[in-house]
């Protein structure tokens, strides 16, 4: 019995040291201010699969499996601050991190950056503002966030590059546009509050979805389950797009039956923005709802509709803007007292969404998706080429009309066409100028009087408004695995499958008081469509170009991560097959042969592969390595050479080619964070076509043979730089400290040099001949005209424990680059029309002509600061920003005209004051505003 009881006392003492002698992490959290327990927080130990959430008493327990050393545990809740606690495990022993605390985080209860994102910058499809902020707004990289919210309104580019070197998903169906490869953010504009949940890869980082660009991967996530069960109401008011904003969402939670729904609607209006009649109407209506078919599978059904009509607004030359301000806008012109926009963009492209999730195991998932996208998007624009068939007294038929080009900015309306043609006759000159400041908007009762004119003498209208119309309708379907092998490797695939069929052409939407319009070229005096000759076109009916593009995109990817305690690394491939037709509705009289039916199928293959490295030297300090090599089909939009016209493909088009590297070293501590990236990207093979009118390539028309008479220089063209290079390298750091519980410092800075690597081919295309090769354009070691090349911001936040809370940053931009002309940087330039170099060549005089323009540095200093209020289980908010503070000016971006590309008319233009041709610009926003006010239960 002794023996008995010995043993049993020794098997307790023994269970109890082993008990003892485990390795324990445990603690509690608790709410910052009030310092009651938080429920339901997540507890990750970084680096690894485990985590652990608090109970009701905010207390959490680590037993298993603990890793030992140092250690990173990261504390977050929906609606707080997320934070991070370093901590060292030694074996046997416990760590005890009891009364941490987590704040409110007031900023996610009003969702700032998308609100002031998506609606603003986002919308803007300006050559000067194709903008990757979207694709960057759900980051908590502090780099990252500044280039969104702080770089954005500059147009600065992350690396350089477009957002067609990043991906858009929503549940994992890629949104990116197939024409030209970007997202049409729009889209989904004004659904704020239900596109919140986001998943972001940054670079070529892996992401569970898709192989990704070389800018990374945004998922947006609309699973009704997903969402905080309540709603919310929202007012805003601003400056910027729009003048007030309307909005409000409800999510359901899970209900009996297992299902869940979101709605949301929301309307943003406004007779302008921040710059002149830049009307803003749009409607915005989302449903999610899901299904939760049984532990293992769910449906889940999204419909989107987000209506978009805006004005768009013109880049002017500096001539325009002295005379004027950084506001004006030649597109608009009074009509019955009432501002009227000419230029108007207007989207309309629903969406609806089938998405299955399949829980096979604890460790694999299968997501099974299916797309479809229809609408119209529309961009209109003032015609005034319109003609009449008349029959002469010798029986030929001639058409006569046109009328005069209506833009207030045309170069024969502005001064400095006087003083160039005019030197001894100035007052032709201030005539001009007194007529532009006193008016310089478009005539519409002009056109309107010149139509009814014509109507009352049987002929067709000399000026209309249309419309350039496509159409898509988009079938997307994919397949999603994801799959954790063992507790160190990850495996992710999916397949994906889009077609598309696109109807491209021009409508007409008001004949402003005229009967009809023939459906001629004005220019050229040609059928636009010798199938139906001389037809004249009523208002609602094609006209000008109608063809479709169908496009079949195949793609697969496959991928391995692999986690262990001191490095992570992972492998990715994808390929693509990529297929293109187009199809002429019209028989354009120029292209007999070559525009109507379907011309032939274009196929490109792409193929991609990267791989990644993390080493992390201690829980502070990792190293973060990535490399990439992509290959891929060039866009739609760089594909066809004149696809209104024509059959016509760019000459030796091929897959554009893309090597990528990063590194990275981060440091994380509880009080600092930092990451400092290095990157270098070459892309290859690349193609860019230009459409313009030219006054001077006389040189070229007559090597064609097609000139008409001696003085024959001009011509609409196509320009087509194919065989690009490009290089992009530079540096990134981002970095913030909280130096106090309330305040925090932050700071960011790019540093780039973004040129053209080679000297690409150059080919136009006209009515005339069709891909002549011009030669080399000399474009290596040219800047590329992406926003700021060099970006700093310093700044801080306070948010005081009473719910209130302020911020202030002070951004400086530098090496920002206007757009080069192609044309004039090859020989044309120096070359007479006989081919021969000018004889009044100067080499000096043409190099300072020659010299790409760089915009004046500029600092923008931005204020934000907002307020909440917890009222039983409600929430009231309200917040300001404060957008350039101190009302600088300053150029975001700009481009050569190519109207003048020869030496002589070049060299005689910038010897003038004010060039006739000059440069058009974009300019930056004065001092402008957003306010919000908001109501959550």
């Amino acid at each position: 019995m002794k023996k008995l009881l010995f043993t049993l006392l020794l098997g307790t003492f023994s269970a109890f040291m082993a008990i003892a002698q485990n390795t324990l992490i445990k603690g509690s959290v608790l709410d910052a201010v009030t310092s009651s327990p938080i429920p339901d927080v997540s507890i990750i130990i970084e680096e690894t699969e485990q985590s652990a959430t608090t109970d009701a008493l905010g207390e959490f327990t680590f037993s298993t499996n603990v890793p030992l050393g140092e250690q990173v545990l990261r504390v977050s809740k929906i609606g707080y601050l997320t934070k991070r606690y370093p901590i060292v495990v030694n074996e046997g022993q416990t760590v005890d991190i009891t009364d941490m605390t987590l704040e409110i985080d007031v900023s996610d209860q009003v969702d700032l950056f998308t609100i002031t994102l998506s609606d603003d910058e986002l919308n803007d499809d300006t050559s000067g503002a194709d903008n990757i902020s979207g694709l960057l707004q759900s980051s908590r990289d502090v780099f990252q966030r500044t280039a969104a919210f702080e770089f954005s309104p500059s147009f600065f580019r992350v690396r350089g590059l477009d957002s067609e070197n990043g991906s858009i998903l929503i549940n994992g169906i890629e949104m990116n546009k197939i024409y030209n490869g970007r997202p049409q953010w729009s889209n989904w504009g004004g659904l704020n509050d239900v596109v919140r949940n986001q998943e972001l890869t940054i670079g070529l980082a892996p992401s569970s979805y898709n192989f990704g660009g070389i800018l990374g991967t945004t998922n947006i996530n609309t699973r009704a389950t997903n969402y905080r069960e309540g709603g919310q109401v929202t007012y805003s008011s601003s400056n910027r797009s729009y003048t007030n904003r309307m909005m409000a969402s409800y999510s359901s939670g899970l209900m009996k039956g297992n299902f869940a729904y979101t709605i949301m609607a929301s309307r943003r209006f406004g007779e302008e923005g921040y710059q002149d009649a830049t009307l803003y109407d749009a409607n915005s209506f989302f449903v999610s709802v899901e299904k939760k078919i049984n532990d293992k599978h769910s449906l889940n059904f999204t419909s989107i509709y987000a209506q978009n009509r805006r004005g768009k607004s013109s880049p002017n030359t500096q001539e325009v803007y002295d005379l004027k301000d950084i506001r004006y806008n030649e597109y608009w012109g009074y009509q019955d007292g009432e501002k009227r926009n000419s230029r108007v963009k207007e989207v309309e492209e629903p969406i609806v969404m089938l998405n299955h999730f399949w829980d096979i195991s604890n460790k694999t998932t299968l997501n099974t998706n299916l797309a479809y996208q229809f609408g119209s998007l529309g961009n209109s624009r003032l015609n005034f080429t319109g003609a009449n068939l008349v029959t002469t007294s010798d029986g030929q038929n001639v058409y006569e009309g046109g009328g005069r080009n209506p833009s207030p900015t045309y170069y024969q309306k502005l001064p400095s066409y006087f003083e160039r043609n005019f030197p001894d006759d100035l007052e032709f000159a201030y005539g001009a100028q007194q007529e532009f400041l006193n008016d310089g908007q478009i005539k519409w009762q002009q056109m309107y009087d010149a139509n009814l004119a014509n109507a009352a003498q049987g002929k067709n209208s000399t000026y209309i408004l249309y419309e350039d119309r496509v159409d898509d309708k988009q079938l997307t379907l994919n397949t999603i695995l994801n799959t954790e092998l063992n507790d160190n490797i990850l495996i992710n695939a999916s397949l994906n499958y889009k077609t598309l069929e696109s109807e491209n052409f021009a409508e007409i939407i008001d004949l402003l008081g005229g009967t009809g319009y023939l459906n001629v070229d004005g220019f050229e005096g040609t059928q636009n469509d010798l199938l139906n000759p001389n037809r004249v076109a009523l208002q609602g009916d094609r006209f000008s170009y109608n063809y479709n593009i169908n496009a079949d995109v195949l793609s697969g990817y496959a991928q391995a991560q692999f986690k262990y305690n001191k490095f992570d690394f992972y492998l990715s491939a994808n390929v693509t097959s990529t297929k293109y037709q187009r199809e002429g509705l019209y028989q354009n009289e120029l292209f007999k042969d070559n525009s109507v039916g379907k011309g032939r199928e274009l196929s490109f293959s792409g193929f991609g592969a990267k791989g990644g490295l993390t080493y992390k030297i201690t829980g502070k300090h990792l190293v973060d390595l990535n490399a990439g090599y992509i290959t891929r089909a060039p866009s739609i939009r760089n594909t066809y050479s004149n696809s209104r016209s024509n059959h016509n493909i760019v000459p030796n088009i091929s897959e554009e080619k893309i090597t990528a590297l990063d590194g990275s070293y981060i440091f994380r501590s509880p009080i600092l964070k930092a990451k400092l990236t290095g990157f270098y990207t070459k892309i290859e093979d690349a193609n860019e076509i230009s459409f313009f009118f030219t006054e001077d390539i006389g040189s070229v028309i007559a090597a064609t043979g097609t000139q008409e008479s001696g003085d024959d220089t001009g011509e609409f063209i196509q320009e087509i730089l194919q065989g690009i290079d490009k290089k992009h390298i530079g540096a990134e750091l981002g970095i913030e400290a909280q130096v106090t519980p309330t305040i925090k410092l932050k700071g960011a800075a790019s540093i780039g040099q973004y040129t053209y690597d080679n000297d690409p081919d150059l080919y136009i295309s006209s009515d005339r001949f069709n891909n002549f090769y011009v030669g080399k354009s000399f474009l290596k070691d040219y800047r590329i005209a992406s926003g700021p090349q060099r970006a700093y911001s310093v700044g801080f936040e306070y948010r005081d424990p009473d719910y209130w809370w302020v911020g202030a940053t002070t951004n400086f931009f530098t090496n920002t680059y206007v757009d080069v002309s192609p044309l004039r940087r090859t020989s044309n330039f120096y070359s007479d029309v006989d081919g021969l170099p000018y004889n009044d060549y100067d080499d000096s005089l043409a190099r300072e002509l020659l010299r790409q323009e760089e915009f004046d540095e500029y600092m923008v200093v931005n204020l934000i600061g907002g307020k909440s209020w917890k009222i039983g289980d409600y929430f009231v908010g309200f917040f300001a920003s404060v957008g350039n503070l101190l009302d600088k000016e300053y150029k975001t971006g700009g481009f050569e005209q190519g109207r003048f590309s020869g030496y002589r008319e070049l060299r005689d233009d910038q010897a003038l004051n004010r060039p006739v041709f000059g440069s058009r610009y974009w300019y930056g926003r004065g001092t402008n505003y957003f306010v919000n006010l908001y109501f959550r239960f």
